[in-house]
């Protein structure tokens, strides 16, 4: 498979097979990932990756913490920004609504929208989760090297045949993720990632989420 193929056949899978994943591929693409750039080559990126018996039990308290409160612990960050403007807001509204439809869930219906929200941890069934974190004192530019290094595994992990789900959801469960995965206080939990074989067969995975034409967001000047 070559980068482009990658980059057009990657989507956020949110329905995995309970297929296993073996640990040496994930340690090869992570052996990969780590050519990332960063500014300085200061490598910001810390991941935890979690399975087998491990992920079980951290499922399982996570379902006990969202039955009790849904809503979670809060965030230490802004996942968006306060006042979304346009034209940020009409899309993330458009992926949101266009991602219901996909399986018949209404705008009204809102218990089975907060049964899909839900899903986010259980890593949509993914046998093989990551979770990324970065160093309190880096900045904007390091986040960015955080987000190429991301970027990298789940571009790796299409050559692997495998589907991946970055999720900023997991940031309302800072407090829990640390202390189950002993982080460091130095650290900010950034997002989770759940990594496997895609399920052909959930239409939630036929979602292709819109891209905004080249001339909306590119500016040539002698070229």
């Amino acid at each position: 498979m070559n980068v482009s193929e990658a980059i057009n056949t990657r989507l956020t899978a949110r329905a995995f097979l309970d297929t296993p994943v073996d640990g040496r591929v994930i340690r090869e693409i992570l052996e990969t990932a780590k050519r990332a750039p960063s500014g300085g080559n200061l490598q910001p990126w810390h991941v935890w990756v979690v399975g087998g018996d491990d992920l079980v039990r951290f499922k399982a308290l996570i379902r006990e913490k969202v039955s009790a409160s849904p809503r979670g612990e809060g965030t230490e960050y802004n996942i968006y920004p306060p006042e979304l403007k346009e034209p940020y807001k009409s899309r993330r509204f458009k992926v949101g609504e266009d991602m219901y439809a996909t399986i018949g869930v209404t705008r009204e219906d809102k218990l089975g929208r907060l049964m899909q929200f839900a899903r986010n941890f259980e890593f949509f069934g993914a046998p093989c989760a990551m979770f990324f974190a970065i160093d309190r004192q880096m900045q904007q530019g390091q986040w960015a090297d955080l987000g190429m290094f991301m970027q990298s595994i789940m571009l790796l992990a299409r050559e692997h045949g495998l589907h991946t789900a970055p999720q900023e959801a997991w940031a309302i469960w800072y407090k829990t993720v640390g202390e189950f995965l002993a982080i460091p206080p130095e650290l900010m939990l950034f997002c989770g990632m759940g990594i496997g074989h895609i399920d052909p067969k959930a239409a939630i995975n036929g979602l292709r989420s819109d891209r905004a034409p080249l001339g909306e967001f590119a500016t040539f000047k002698g070229i």
